[in-house]
């Protein structure tokens, strides 16, 4: 990247793609591979009721009706980002697909704005270069098909059609002080990032350090990263597992940082020989807890625990109580990525995950785990204060709460279904500026 294409070390998103004869040429080959070999009955449950994506972005709508008040320790911004794809899909689409689009309510001296806005990716540039759909889509990655989808994308990036030239960094996001949100670029910690990026880093409150890490399908299939609090990304710590798996989140503590190898594994030959997605759940497997001292340079310490069988998405938080290292967690058993046919409300219903306290004692070993809640649990969120630390659980009678809401906004327009949220306070809001 040219010097002056970056500023406050964000990379400034402007790829290249190329809309020439060759790009034809390929969509007339993926249009037979689709007609041929995609059963286009399939119907997608992901892009109907709610889960639909909306069709625009929303520019901030200011002094929305409220009912009651909005009191003035809520001052901030309530963001939340989810799929919402921009141009509909070539054939196979899953939940986990689309475009990001952050939905974002302003919260200000007792009023309320809202505002929406696409993450300006340079996947989402290059498809609205070309006016439709070109990357391939996890809900691609089934069967022969799927391979065959995958082959597609390499031929497009091998003939640079599409620009790859941005795929390892972060999106920059600043909050303006009306509402609105602004892609900023890429950061790519001068190019020290050379590998995926968690949708869950953890920032110690107390240090200001970014701890983070990437999981891939070559080795190494898990590389750990620090993060200084004035933005420097530390050397690469990899992590040694048997295969690739998808690991979507992990934990910190004041003193380690857990990992999780969990049976959700990437299996292309079985993708293709099962019809199956891509990524399998093997309940064969045990689950293994790695927990490493968080300044680590390599993995020689690393200590290895085994649960019983099940897969996590998210985790709530960790800490140290003497020799244990605590997570609390939302535990699932027996995953199924593959939610192709069925009703909506089965498919939620195969995600009934549920809360639980595990715990790894340093000195001895063993591990446990116990259920804290039969209710299905996910998106957990703490205090960010407390991150990495132990918290305190404030018990209150249910009887004495009123059934009122404190206030009611009402939204311009309806807001899909989505994934992480995020509360942006009014303090950290002014420092942006």
């Amino acid at each position: 990247m040219e010097e002056e294409k970056k500023r406050n070390g964000i990379v400034s998103v402007e790829p290249k793609p190329s809309n020439s004869f060759t790009s034809k040429v390929i969509d007339l080959l993926e249009k037979l591979l689709v007609k041929l070999m995609y059963d286009t009955s399939l119907p997608h449950h992901y892009l109907t009721g709610n889960f639909a994506p909306l069709p625009d972005e929303t520019p901030p709508t200011k002094d929305l009706p409220l009912t009651g008040h909005l009191p003035d320790c809520l001052n901030g911004e309530f963001v939340r980002v989810g799929p919402n794809p921009k141009f509909s899909p070539v054939a196979g689409y899953h939940w986990f697909d689309g475009d990001g689009m952050i939905h974002g309510l302003r919260i200000k001296d007792g009023k309320a704005t809202y505002v929406s806005r696409f993450v300006k990716t340079s996947r989402l540039k290059q498809e609205e270069y070309f006016g439709g759909a070109k990357f391939m889509k996890i809900g691609d990655l089934k069967g022969l098909f799927g391979l065959l989808m995958v082959n597609m994308q390499m031929l497009r990036a091998k003939l640079k059609v599409l620009d790859l030239s941005f795929g390892n960094g972060t999106d920059a996001i600043k909050v303006f002080e009306d509402g609105d949100l602004q892609t900023l670029g890429l950061l790519d910690y001068d190019k020290r990032l050379g590998h995926s990026f968690t949708a869950h880093p953890k920032v110690d409150p107390f240090t200001g350090e970014m701890f983070t890490f990437g999981y891939s399908h070559t080795p190494p299939y898990i590389t750990y990263r620090v993060i200084s609090k004035d933005g420097f990304m530390h050397d690469p710590v990899p992590i040694t597992i048997a295969e690739p798996i998808m690991m979507h989140d992990f934990a910190i503590t004041e003193n380690y940082v857990i990992f999780m190898d969990l049976p959700l594994y990437f299996r292309p030959k079985e993708m293709v020989k099962n019809k199956t997605l891509i990524f399998t759940f093997d309940s064969t497997k045990k689950a293994r807890f790695g927990v490493l001292p968080r300044y680590a340079k390599d993995e020689k310490h690393i200590r290895w625990f085994e649960l019983p069988n099940c897969f996590i998405f998210h985790n709530a938080n960790a800490w140290e109580e003497e020799d244990e290292v605590v997570l609390i967690t939302c535990r699932l058993k027996n995953p199924d990525l593959d939610m192709v046919s069925g009703t909506v409300k089965e498919k939620l219903e195969n995600f009934s995950n549920e809360l639980y306290e595990m715990r790894f004692n340093m000195k001895s070993g063993e591990a446990s785990q116990k259920k804290l809640s039969a209710s299905a649990v996910d998106f957990p969120r703490v205090n960010e204060s407390y991150t990495g630390r132990k918290s305190f659980v404030h018990v209150i009678d249910a009887k004495t709460m009123s059934a009122d809401p404190v206030a009611v906004v009402e939204l311009p327009h309806r807001v899909p279904y989505g994934f992480h949220a995020f509360f942006v306070t009014e303090d950290q809001l002014q420092e942006q500026a």
